[in-house]
């Protein structure tokens, strides 16, 4: 079925007529739903510290956890603490929200919650509604700002800042709202927001960008040991022979793409977004080395073996948002 939806998605102009209806009626509906919001009839809940929200307006992956880790490791350099709210997708239900440490279970409290608290060491807090994540963490931790990981659409949490991540590569789609097409909400959302900034180079026609982002390779991270080979110091020797390139996030073209340009021969082999990993999954790697993202990592490392890798990657910007989002922070401090 995914496979099927990003065909018609990215790379037919037109879906399907008989999914137009569904199009129809989920504008219909997400449209009514922003509107009691902007009318006041629906709450949105403001807490005590500035917000900052990086969504998208497509579905997939498009490089917004990466962003809020670059954002997060700027902001701490800069003496601003801040912690990280998350839906926590794929992690156990729960009634309250709860804040991730790094030694918990991807299956427990989600693959990217789990990767960030890791990479960052800013508290992460979980809850499928933002608002009450936002002020459970406020609350309990002393921070100076909110950055909400998603949640662009969720309104019920009052934010400041709103940051849009396009994946370049496949811009918006054959640009019809879900399901006929990717987008949760129409182009002119990012009319309203504070930052769009796409990943990659591709020109997007008709879409302002204030910045693009670019993921550079820096390591290879052993799951069992740690142990970090840059990539400054060339392609290990063992990875020559061929390997094993698994991914189960939102857009995993991107990461083989990433890894045949690196020059490693590979066999890859794709799984669905935030897929619960198992052993089994990667039993026939017959002794072959693994190498897989770091979302996807911290949900094989209790099964891990030697020779398992993931691809450590950091954010690079023509020109870095991060500074302008600083000044922004300083002003409402102040007011």
């Amino acid at each position: 079925m995914e496979e099927w939806l990003n065909r018609i998605w990215y790379e037919r102009r037109q879906p399907p007529a008989w999914l137009l209806p569904f199009e129809w009626l989920f504008i219909g509906l997400s449209g009514f739903r922003r509107f009691l919001y902007q009318r006041g009839l629906k709450t949105t809940e403001r807490i005590s510290l500035p917000v900052i929200v990086v969504g998208n307006i497509a579905v997939g992956g498009t490089g917004k956890t990466p962003l809020v880790r670059h954002l997060v490791s700027r902001l701490q350099a800069a003496g601003i603490k801040p912690g990280i709210v998350s839906r926590g997708y794929g992690g156990a239900r729960r009634s309250e929200p709860l804040i991730v440490h790094p030694d918990d279970s991807a299956t427990d409290v989600g693959d990217e919650p789990l990767w960030l608290a890791e990479a960052t060491g800013a508290p992460v807090a979980i809850f499928p509604k933002r608002a009450r994540a936002a002020r459970h963490l406020a609350n309990n931790r002393d921070i100076d700002v909110v950055i909400c990981d998603d949640g662009l659409q969720h309104y019920s949490l009052a934010r400041d800042l709103e940051i849009v991540v396009i994946d370049g590569a496949r811009g918006l789609g054959n640009g019809h709202r879900l399901p006929a097409g990717p987008l949760r909400e129409s182009r002119s959302r990012l009319q309203e927001v504070d930052l769009v900034i796409a990943q990659g180079d591709d020109e997007l026609p008709g879409t302002s960008v204030n910045a693009r982002m670019h993921l550079q390779p820096s390591a290879f991270v052993h799951l069992v040991d740690g142990e970090r080979r840059e990539i400054s110091a060339g392609i290990p020797e063992d990875f020559r022979k061929g390997v094993l390139a698994v991914a189960g996030i939102g857009n995993p073209q991107r990461f083989f793409a990433t890894v045949d340009e690196l020059g490693i021969d590979a066999e890859t082999r794709k799984f669905a977004d935030h897929h619960p990993f198992s052993g089994d999954d990667l039993e026939d790697a017959q002794g072959r080395p693994v190498i897989m993202t770091a979302k996807d990592a911290v949900k094989c490392r209790e099964f891990a073996r030697p020779g398992w890798w993931y691809l450590d990657v950091e954010a690079y910007f023509d020109r870095d948002p991060v500074d302008n989002i600083i000044s922004r922070l300083v002003e409402l401090r102040r007011s």
